[in-house]
C-alpha cells in the first residue's frame, strides 16, 4: 500500500480580550487579523485556519462561550476520522521576553486579581470533578516537535510546564479536558506585549506556529 501522507488539519484559533494591568491585549490584535495574514502568507497544503474568536478574560462565568465556541469548532469540521482539529489558545505573558509553548495545565485557579467578571478564586480546582488542584492535564500534541519547528524557522521560543493560576490556565485546562473527551489537541502559547515583540513578528510566529502544529500530527 502507499503513503497516504499527512492527515487535514483545521486549527482554530482563540485570544484574549483586556484585563487587569493589559489595557491591550496584542493576542485579541493577533486573532482578528490572523484570518487575512494568512491568507497572504498561504499555509501548508491541508492545513486550515478555522475559527478565530476572541475570549473574554474571564474564568467560571465565560465558560459557557468557550464551550460554545469549541463545540462549534469541533463539529463544523464534520468530526471525520480523517481529519485533525486543533484548539490554539493564545495569552499574553506581560513579563515575558519570548513566546512560550506551554506543555499542561494544573487544576487549580488562584488569580492574582479578580477578572473581567469580578471572580478572585483562591485554591479551587478549575475541574472539581478531576479531585486535587495538583492534578495537571499534558497537552498530546508534541511540544518538542513543535520547537524544534519554530526554532528553525529563527523564532525566539522555548517550552513551558507553568502556564500560571489565571485564567490563561483556568481556560487551558478547560480545553485539554474537552479535547480529550472529543479527540481533538489542544495547545496553549504566551505570548509577550507589543512593547517586547513587534506586531508584525508576533503574527509571523503564530503563522509559523499554525504549520509547526500540523507537521507534528
Amino acid at each position: 500500500m502507499g503513503s497516504e501522507g499527512p492527515k487535514p488539519i483545521t486549527i482554530n484559533v482563540t485570544g484574549f480580550k483586556k484585563f487587569q494591568g493589559v489595557s491591550e491585549n496584542p493576542t485579541e490584535t493577533i486573532v482578528n487579523n490572523l484570518k487575512s495574514y494568512v491568507e497572504k502568507k498561504r499555509l501548508l497544503p491541508g492545513v486550515t485556519l478555522g475559527m478565530c474568536t476572541v475570549l473574554e478574560t474571564a474564568g467560571v462565568g465565560a465558560l459557557p462561550r468557550l464551550f460554545e465556541v469549541m463545540e462549534s469548532g469541533i463539529s463544523s469540521n464534520g468530526s471525520t476520522s480523517s481529519e485533525q482539529v486543533v484548539w490554539l489558545h493564545l495569552g499574553v505573558n506581560s513579563s515575558a521576553l519570548k513566546f512560550a509553548i506551554e506543555r499542561q495545565a494544573v487544576n487549580e485557579a488562584t488569580f492574582g486579581c479578580p477578572d473581567e467578571r469580578g471572580w478572585q478564586p483562591q485554591g479551587v480546582p478549575v475541574v472539581p470533578e478531576d479531585g486535587q488542584t495538583s492534578r495537571t492535564r499534558q497537552t498530546s500534541l508534541s511540544t518538542e516537535a513543535i520547537l524544534k519547528f519554530l526554532k528553525k524557522k529563527g523564532c525566539d521560543v522555548t517550552l513551558s510546564k507553568d502556564a500560571g493560576r489565571f485564567v490563561c490556565n483556568y481556560v487551558y485546562y478547560q480545553s485539554l479536558r474537552l479535547a480529550e473527551q472529543r479527540g481533538s489537541k489542544s495547545l496553549f502559547v504566551h505570548v509577550p506585549p507589543f512593547s517586547r515583540i513587534d506586531e508584525e513578528t508576533q503574527m509571523n510566529f503564530v503563522a509559523s506556529l499554525l504549520e509547526a502544529i500540523a507537521s507534528s500530527c
